[in-house]
């Protein structure tokens, strides 16, 4: 019986689209595939975890590319490793890889060195905006963030906490975090 092809999609917020990775993935028949938008910071991602546990062996995962599975290369090496162990192959359209597990040394040199170039790329990509931002800031063009409460609701804020009310509840009523509440204190 041959497996299923699984695809995963990631993009890093939930304004971002994942329309271009899901063109690359429709050549494939896929018969699941897994969506989220959300950081690749760590592993902690929901869908991701998904994926890991309906992937099966014989299954052929599809991804669009390395840095969509993982940020950095110890994530990367760990996910590839351990489905390859499982019998699940690993398919990135962009670099043009496959992994079976019983790959060549080549091809885990290959996983090493492109993971290697994709951290080093979102690394580069981060210290630049570092730097734009820092830029932006002398020059008076950054302000940072916009504030997402308004006057009088940062004065309803502080007479509640005035009179006594429990700060996390007050953040629920708002719609904020404790921490979003106790930067506006």
């Amino acid at each position: 019986m041959s497996g299923q092809y699984v695809g995963y999609i990631r993009v890093s917020s939930v304004d971002q689209n994942t329309e271009r990775q899901e063109n690359q993935l429709t050549g494939f028949k896929l018969h699941r595939c897994f969506t989220e938008k959300v950081s690749a910071k760590d592993m902690n991602r929901p869908a991701l975890k998904e994926m890991l546990e309906y992937v099966r062996e014989g299954d052929t995962l599809i991804i669009h590319s390395m840095d969509r599975l993982a940020r950095n290369l110890d994530d990367l090496r760990k996910i590839v490793k351990e489905l390859t162990a499982r019998g699940v192959k690993v398919q990135f359209i962009k670099e043009s890889l496959t992994f079976t597990g019983e790959d060549a040394p080549l091809s885990n040199l290959l996983l090493s060195v492109m993971g290697a170039f994709a951290e080093f790329e979102r690394s580069l990509i981060k210290e630049r905006q570092m730097e734009g931002v820092a830029i932006a800031k002398a020059k008076g063009a950054y302000k940072g963030r916009k504030r997402s409460m308004t006057d009088d609701q940062i004065t309803v804020i502080k007479q509640r906490v005035g009179s006594g009310d429990k700060k996390a509840q007050i953040a629920r009523d708002m719609g904020i975090s404790r921490e979003t509440l106790y930067q506006y204190l």
